[in-house]
């Protein structure tokens, strides 16, 4: 006999109380973006691997070590997701969609990353995604900021902060990204392994090492502030203007960052409070949302200079925190208790979920014992078929504003 084959580590089967808390993030996010008047869009899968290694960079984790990459028989090499932001950028450059722009997109869906399955990450995934692409404006930031907190309020998420931080222009950032390269140098032998190799190709990302080596020195190297032009410095209050003003609560986190170069402006993450629910579930460092601007980000596919901004969440970590949701009992069960009048229960329940309440039927076992099934399923009503003398008769269990709702659909 043959060995039932197991998943595949690294993924999951989702089901239960699971699977309604994962369709209850989708469904909010669904509504809220639609609130914000963000488009739905649906992307492959899979894309040319350049799509990622051109838009992510050749040197980072994800491109060297986390992507699925493969030939497939025409000799192309194609590449699993591993983020939507690529993927969504080539679209937009390959379809035409400028002629949208300003352009407010949203999507969901599985992504795919070979690295260590721990809590609340897996190899396939799932994100929630939205962009605004080609806004330069720093209300686009506010805009897209307001729609994941709202976001978050409405799945019933509380105890996270948005850690906001401004990476500046182009000049700005370069400048700074120079001055860390000299600090850094200076105390290069005593820093992590990694953070020796990041100081080479990404100084930026030793500032939120993790590695109690490389944080002593986190606290007193240079600030972005100091290197800000005045029109990046503009572009951040206005930033948090709006979000004061849109009553989206912030506070400044210096050392969040962006590795890769055509980021700019602002940077965010949605991070759990010391203490609360969330942290306790997932951890305090643990980032739930996250994203920032990337105004550089068209032209290493090909296009022009585009400004843009987007953020991403995990929909398993989401689900992880919104209130237990258990399956819904159905508004009508429909019971046959004589296997004679199968089809005026069919036909009645077809009426019932025209009307908009979700119903079964129930019509296996004992037909005697049909009715107390239908008990102790604790729907909101009850709706049984009988036969008396070759006639069809039926009687309805529910208060008095179901049997209304069930004899209007029946009329």
């Amino acid at each position: 006999m043959s060995k039932t084959p197991q998943a595949i580590r690294g993924t999951q089967d989702i089901f239960g109380p699971d699977a309604e808390a994962f369709a209850f993030v989708t469904g909010t996010f669904e509504r809220v973006r639609k609130l914000y008047r963000f488009r739905r869009a649906e992307m492959p899968v899979f894309e040319k691997t350049e799509v990622f290694s051109r838009a992510i960079g050749e040197t980072t984790d994800v491109v060297s070590k986390e992507m699925y990459s493969f030939e497939d028989r025409g000799g192309d090499s194609l590449t699993l997701r591993p983020e939507f932001t690529a993927g969504i950028a080539r679209a937009y450059l390959s379809n035409g969609w400028q002629q949208h722009a300003p352009l407010k997109l949203a999507t969901h869906g599985p992504l795919f990353r070979y690295e260590r399955p721990q809590k609340g990450r897996y190899r396939q995934f799932h994100q929630i995604d939205a962009e605004i692409i080609g806004a330069a404006e720093p209300q686009a930031d506010v805009e897209l900021l307001a729609f994941a907190d709202q976001l978050l309020k409405e799945l019933g998420i509380t105890g996270v902060t948005l850690h906001l931080n401004t990476l500046g222009d182009g000049d700005s950032r370069e400048a700074w990204r120079a001055a860390l390269v000299e600090y850094f140098q200076a105390v290069r032998g005593e820093l992590s392994e990694d953070s020796q190799e990041r100081l080479e190709k990404n100084p930026l990302r030793i500032l939120d090492s993790k590695d109690r080596r490389d944080q002593k020195f986190v606290a007193d190297a240079p600030k972005i502030d100091q290197f800000l032009s005045d029109e990046a410095r503009a572009f951040f209050d206005a930033v948090t203007s709006g979000l004061d003003a849109a009553g989206v609560k912030w506070q400044r986190a210096e050392s969040l960052v962006r590795g890769l170069d055509y980021y700019r402006h602002t940077a965010f993450e949605f991070i759990p409070d010391e203490g609360s629910e969330a942290a306790g579930k997932l951890g305090s460092q643990s980032t739930i949302l996250g994203g920032g601007r990337y105004d550089g980000l068209m032209e290493s596919l090909g296009g022009a200079a585009t400004p843009a901004v987007g953020w991403a969440a995990g929909i398993e970590r989401l689900a992880m925190l919104v209130p237990e949701k258990a399956e819904a009992p159905a508004d009508v069960i429909v019971v046959v208790e004589d296997d004679a009048v199968m089809s005026d229960a069919i036909a009645a329940l077809g009426k019932l979920r025209a009307a908009g309440m979700s119903g079964e039927l129930l019509a296996s076992g004992s037909p005697r014992k049909r009715f107390d099934k239908a008990v102790k399923a604790e729907p909101r009503g009850i709706l049984a078929f009988s036969q008396r003398d070759g006639e069809t008769s039926s009687r309805i269990k529910a208060d008095e504003s179901v049997t209304a709702d069930i004899e209007r659909a029946l009329a």
